[in-house]
């Protein structure tokens, strides 16, 4: 069973280092941090009733993403600060509900808690993201260095951003079950940052952040 959990742990880890690259770019590589702790209340809500723990934390980091993703339509605050309120918000609403213990495994993770069903999703779900991802990529970058000359390309940057976001919403909540909210960023920054230092072109760049 431990087994299959460090499997599952690895294609987390390999789905969240290549989204990483993208995330790295556009200067949103501490992103996933925040929204792994908006995940908490989700975490609160799981643990409560005793169901699965990235299912409880999904919907609330889904909610943080499209709130972000309207504000940054509606206004010209960065991600990083929108980021920053969402996750207060999730922070407070958290700890009115989650116990000191149960907020510290939350923080934390713990991967052999990691059933085989919930292994196997956790595999297929990251997947899902290394695919999405790897359709939505060129585009993407593309929009992180020119959004204008994304939108003479004929690319539609709200749709891709907002597919974007989803993606790490995916990551995020996969990962709170593993290294905790605590740690979350890390999954997507360090495998990314050590990617391009060692990488010479962005073929390069994308692959070794998967390792």
């Amino acid at each position: 069973m431990l087994l299959v959990s460090l499997i599952a742990g690895a294609f987390i880890g390999c789905a969240a280092g290549y989204l990483g690259t993208l995330m790295l770019s556009k200067r949103m590589s501490l992103v996933a941090g925040p929204l792994g702790h908006l995940a908490l209340p989700g975490i609160a809500l799981a643990l409560l009733y005793g169901f699965d723990i990235s299912i409880g934390s999904f919907p609330f980091i889904v909610l943080g993403i499209i709130v972000i993703w309207l504000f940054e339509l509606r206004t010209k605050l960065p991600p990083e600060a929108l980021t920053a309120i969402v996750f207060a918000s999730g922070m407070s609403i958290a700890f009115l509900f989650l116990p000191i213990e149960q907020a510290k495994a939350a923080l934390i993770g713990d991967i052999t808690r990691i059933g085989f069903f919930d292994s196997i999703l956790s595999i297929l779900l990251s997947l899902f993201v290394l695919l999405f991802t790897k359709i939505i990529y060129k585009k993407v970058v593309l929009i992180n260095v020119c959004e204008d000359l994304a939108r003479c390309e004929g690319i539609d940057v709200r749709k891709y951003n907002l597919i974007y976001l989803l993606n790490i919403a995916v990551i995020v909540a996969l990962g709170v079950k593993v290294v905790g909210g605590l740690l979350t960023a890390a999954l997507v920054a360090i495998p990314a940052a050590t990617s391009r230092n060692l990488s010479k072109n962005l073929a390069e760049y994308s692959i070794l952040g998967c390792l």
